[in-house]
């Protein structure tokens, strides 16, 4: 890579190449602190000197490739909170690992320039393939590049305990789980990806981590912060007395980590809203200048998801902002849902999925900027009205939306095959940046699931808990209480959540429609210029809706109309955004209803400048000159 990292891991083991590694833990609550060292004739104890504010280290013989644990006031022993890889998953011994053997060859890599002009691909190592792991994956990564994707977003690689996981309970967090493979191979997925001219970002869990295996307060309790709520577990800390200094360093280090040691493109960092912090500089701002600073001149792009969707997440340090580059918005997948399935339950009750609601949020970024919230009882949100549509990610489905139903079930499925083209064409064709959820581009049947796997007491507690969080669903609760419905979490939920991939080819039509909304996307002048002051919008009725952006000098204007309604005749139509301009007349460029995207069928444009939009169904206009007779 041309540009250097500037970043060196000070946690954990460090080869230093000649057959020594130097040991270093942070562990504030233990008088001593031995390397276990596994070796063919047992364990061999190396001291490690306890250093300035609760840190022990020291130098001793132990050679790239070997086990160790760490033993803590000559008791238990415990795998290194900072390993970097547990090939016997959270419990094990922790490896020695020497990033710096492995040979790059993405040495002409730049990184992510910029989110604008970005298409973001979310998905699941182990489910994404039948094989579930970092080779299987990079075999698959010249379909999104011919999809038109141009980031790939990995769910979490943390260790985790058991065979699978969603992703999200994590605890070991420089180890990326040996499920998946080796971390070289997760390196040749990285460079699979450079190779292809696709950025490749990871998603980071530093709120809370998982159940079993969390190791952390054996070393030091003050890697977490009691005081602050947290419905995953024990909220980390960042902000409570003198241990905060090196629990901030831990996890600021492990984002680093990702970026410069395995070349990842940028990071997606859960639940902000949740990293409680009220120290003068906030951990998120931090988490952002410090992983830009590891890796010097190198492009990252760095998402933040948080529920209040608040502005800090990408405004810039000048403007008091935290400086990241993208902010997951729920709100255009809230009132979408709403309005494909007619239901607005739980933390959908505050939409009504109008037309009214899916355009405000299209011109305007997000739909809670700060009004009362029933769900919540209280405001929400943020002004997001002036900031560049491009920082902010729109998505019809991800990991939580799926995963937090019944069934887990996608939206063509839910909504229905129409309905779900032509909310797909509105989304890709907004200013905002996209994101699919993979499998997504050919209506995978597959639903995806919450999934864990974990000990027969534990997951029976795990499985409880999820009832319990889907009964804020009144018919989810319904379902569970009265009609004896069983969600499964185990195995059962993780096999069904493997994609199918024999669909992507028979499924042809829904790629179709997906391949040409990414191409006009990039292509076309119009929708690519992502300029919010070339886009206007009005209301047709409560199903129906137009945006109109506007071209500049020979490209014309283009019209997109959405009716999740019956169909809809524009007569009379004194609305003057469907106006064409002087001496043109309106073009059909496509239509989610086209035949070839499996539809059934779009009908001619009637003449004399009339307008009929069919019933679940999105058109794209564009303006031509109108031929004389």
């Amino acid at each position: 890579m041309r540009s250097t990292n500037h970043f060196q891991l000070t946690l954990g083991a460090q080869p230093l190449g000649d057959g020594r590694t130097r040991f270093r833990v942070w562990a504030a609550r233990r008088k001593s602190v031995d390397v276990a060292l596994h070796e063919p004739g047992g364990l061999r104890y190396l001291p490690l000197e306890k250093t300035a504010d609760g840190y022990f280290e020291g130098t001793h013989t132990a050679s790239v490739g070997a086990h160790y644990k760490y033993r803590l006031d000559g008791g238990e022993t415990y795998p290194d909170p900072c390993s970097r890889f547990q090939p016997e998953g959270p419990h094990g011994p922790s490896r020695i690992v020497d990033p710096s053997r492995y040979a790059w060859k993405d040495r002409e890599w730049r990184g992510v320039p910029s989110i604008k002009g970005q298409v973001l691909y979310e998905l699941h190592l182990g489910t994404f393939t039948p094989e579930g792991t970092y080779a299987a994956a990079a075999a698959k990564l010249p379909l999104l590049k011919e999809l038109g994707v141009t980031v790939v977003e990995l769910m979490p690689l943390h260790t985790f305990p058991g065979r699978y996981n969603w992703g999200y309970d994590g605890v070991t967090l420089f180890a990326p789980c040996a499920v998946y493979g080796e971390p070289d191979d997760l390196r040749r997925l990285v460079e699979e990806a450079h190779r292809l001219g696709l950025g490749i970002i990871l998603d980071v869990v530093y709120n809370h981590l998982g159940p079993d295996g969390n190791y952390l307060s054996q070393y030091s309790q003050g890697y977490f912060n009691p005081k602050y709520p947290n419905e995953w577990g024990d909220p980390t800390n960042f902000d409570d007395g003198e241990a905060a200094g090196p629990s901030r360093d831990f996890f600021t280090q492990n984002a680093c980590l990702w970026v410069a040691e395995y070349h990842f493109d940028g990071l997606r960092i859960d639940a902000t809203q949740s990293l409680y912090d009220a120290s003068p500089t906030h951990i998120v701002k931090e988490l952002v200048d410090k992983t830009r600073a590891a890796v010097g001149d190198r492009k990252l792009l760095l998402i933040g998801e948080n529920e209040p969707q608040d502005v800090r997440i990408v405004s810039p340090s000048e403007k008091g902002g935290y400086g990241a580059d993208g902010l997951w918005v729920d709100d255009f997948h809230h009132t979408a849902r709403v309005a494909s399935v007619g239901r607005s339950e739980a933390y959908l009750q505050d939409y009504c999925g109008s037309a009214q609601e899916l355009l405000s949020c299209a011109l305007r970024n997000s739909l809670y900027q700060g009004q009362y919230y029933s769900w919540q009882k209280k405001r929400r949100g943020s002004p997001l009205l002036r900031t560049a549509p491009e920082h902010i990610v729109f998505y019809l489905q991800n990991h939580d939306q799926l995963a937090n139903t019944l069934r887990g079930q996608r939206l063509h499925v839910t909504a229905g095959y129409a309905r779900a083209r032509a909310l797909t064409t509105l989304l890709l064709l907004l200013p905002q940046t996209p994101m699919l959820f993979m499998g997504q581009e050919f209506f995978a049947s597959s639903p995806f699931h919450y999934f864990v796997d974990h000990k027969p007491e534990l997951q029976k507690l795990v499985q409880k808990g999820r009832n319990e969080f889907l009964s804020q669903f009144e018919s989810a609760q319904q379902a569970l209480e009265v009609e004896g419905h069983e969600v499964p979490i185990g195995d059962e939920a993780f096999q069904a959540s493997k994609l199918n991939w024999d669909e992507h080819t028979r499924n042809a039509d829904a790629l179709r429609l997906h391949q040409e909304l990414l191409r006009l996307r990039k292509e076309d002048p119009v929708f690519a210029a992502q300029d919010p002051s070339r886009l206007a919008g009005a209301v047709l009725c409560s199903h129906a809706l137009v945006l109109r952006y506007f071209g500049t000098g020979q490209e014309g204007d283009r019209l997109l109309l959405l009716n999740l309604g019956t169909g809809l005749d524009l007569e009379p139509c004194p609305e003057p955004l469907l106006a064409p301009e002087p001496g043109k007349i309106w073009r059909l460029l496509l239509s989610s209803e086209h035949v070839r995207y499996g539809g059934m069928g779009a009908p001619a444009l009637p003449g004399e400048g009339r307008l009929r939009i069919p019933g679940q169904t999105a058109l794209v206009l564009t303006s031509t000159e109108e031929k004389k007779a």
